[in-house]
């Protein structure tokens, strides 16, 4: 039987949210610490963030001395070489999947791939690729301008594509991020009391506000939180609830078999 590659994105049309970051860490995560192949498609015209970062690691890597010693030490431990990293363009974005998936064999073949969308529906293709999907997942935060631009993004999937039953979307599901420790639980609550009420569902576990989300590659050696070499450093994971929201993500996608 042939493995079916699931086709997941992070996707919201509110900017500065952390949708390309919340890729890097998920595709890292799962391909190094889990065990899973993945792909990414950065489909995020003009900055495709997610490509050029791993260009500037990929430089990174091959000037400095430890990170050479690095990427060698986790090749020998998992077996398995960076994951592939394409840019291209939004209405391209599942024929570039489908070329990334038949570049590899059997067992081989990418489990997941996920997609680094732009921040606006409007963009030609977007609609079409949101419909091939097979799983998307909205960051969002206490902001009231950020949870009326993602509700009303998750009003547009639900009216034109989930309910029109033509899409293979299994699941859209909110996610808290850049969670403020001093914000009031209750604030939340009532937030997550209004979603429910929409019919829209929301992770269990969500990521707090932390200055470690900003720790990529440099030339200065330190502990790595982002990047797509490599995946969190252990020493920073630790409080950053990353590893339960993986956890949960790897569920509800059942990636477990």
């Amino acid at each position: 039987m042939e493995k079916k590659t699931l086709l997941v994105a992070f996707s919201t049309q509110k900017g500065g949210i952390g949708k390309s970051t919340l890729t890097v860490l998920m595709a890292s995560y799962f391909h190094y610490v889990k065990g899973y192949n993945v792909g990414v498609i950065d489909c995020d015209y003009p900055q495709y963030s997610v490509y050029k970062m791993r260009e500037r690691d990929k430089e990174i890597a091959s000037k400095i001395p430890y990170y050479k010693e690095k990427s060698f030490l986790q090749f020998k431990t998992i077996g398995k070489r960076n994951y592939p990293v394409d840019r291209t363009p939004a209405p391209n974005a599942i024929e570039g999947a489908k070329k990334m998936i038949d570049e590899y064999i059997g067992d081989n073949a990418p489990d997941v791939i996920f997609f680094d969308l732009p921040g606006t529906l409007n963009s030609e293709g977007i609609l079409q690729t949101l419909a091939s999907l097979d799983y998307i997942f909205s960051p969002i935060s206490a902001d009231r301008m950020v949870l009326q631009s993602t509700l009303e993004f998750a009003g547009i999937i639900n009216d034109s594509i989930i309910s029109t039953g033509k899409s293979q979307l299994q699941g859209l599901y909110l996610l808290w991020n850049m969670v403020d420790a001093r914000e009031k639980s209750d604030l939340y609550k009532v937030y997550e009391d209004g979603i429910g009420e929409l019919g829209l569902s929301i992770l269990k576990n969500s990521l707090p506000d932390t200055k470690r989300y900003r720790h990529e590659m440099t030339e200065m050696i330190a502990p790595i939180f982002r990047s797509t070499l490599f995946p969190i450093d252990k020493r920073l994971i630790r409080g950053s609830k990353f590893d339960l929201l993986a956890d949960e993500i790897e569920e509800l996608i059942h990636l477990k078999q």
